[in-house]
């Protein structure tokens, strides 16, 4: 009788490490296969819901199929998600508004939106942490100590990350900072759907 209700006891144990483990999983998690290996992001739409349902329009439309990371800054950021090889900026849909104030941080391998001096301006362009860049978090509402929105994190394929922040760059253009040889995202695809 015992042992019986050990084994019930385990079993239970082991559903409810499921069941955690279900929960942990409803964070949309997505691949991006790039020319240097792949790498997997993991979403965080309860803390940034506008900035995660911008970005999966742009990968449910294939917007990101063969753009390249054009701004590669080894132990700074790589940036990518709106040139095509030949440099040319492609069309986006409206910004999303900033949601810096979130709590999350701009840490080793987090995935943050890119933007231009106006706080509510990013689009589909992406960057992704390569160290704790502090200045970057969230310090207040005024315009300039709002931040970058972080809205996800490598969850897999950092060497790959870190790899593509080693790339030898150069100037193009009015462009600087931009990779020698080209790194291609041949697609970003939806691994899982959130609970």
């Amino acid at each position: 009788m015992r042992h019986i209700h050990y084994v019930l006891m385990l079993a239970f144990i082991a559903s409810a490490g499921l069941i955690n483990g279900a929960a942990l999983a409803a964070n949309p998690q997505f691949t991006f296969e790039t020319n240097r290996g792949n790498f997997v992001v993991e979403l965080y739409p309860e803390k940034a819901p506008k900035t995660v349902a911008n970005f999966m329009k742009y990968v449910d439309s294939g917007f990101y199929k063969e753009t390249i990371f054009h701004r590669v800054i080894n132990r700074f950021m790589i940036q990518g998600g709106g040139f095509s090889a030949d440099m040319l900026e492609k069309q986006t849909l409206a910004p999303v508004i900033n949601e810096a104030a979130n709590g999350l941080l701009n840490e080793t391998g987090t995935i943050a939106m890119a933007r231009t001096s106006d706080p509510d301006s990013a689009t589909a362009q992406f960057f992704i942490n390569l160290e704790n860049n502090i200045p970057l978090n969230f310090q207040g509402s005024d315009p300039e100590l709002i931040g970058y929105c972080v809205f996800g994190r490598v969850l897999k394929g950092m060497d790959v990350v870190r790899e593509i922040g080693a790339a030898p760059t150069k100037n193009a253009g009015p462009y600087s900072d931009v990779p020698r040889l080209t790194i291609l995202i041949h697609q970003i695809k939806l691994n899982n759907k959130p609970l």
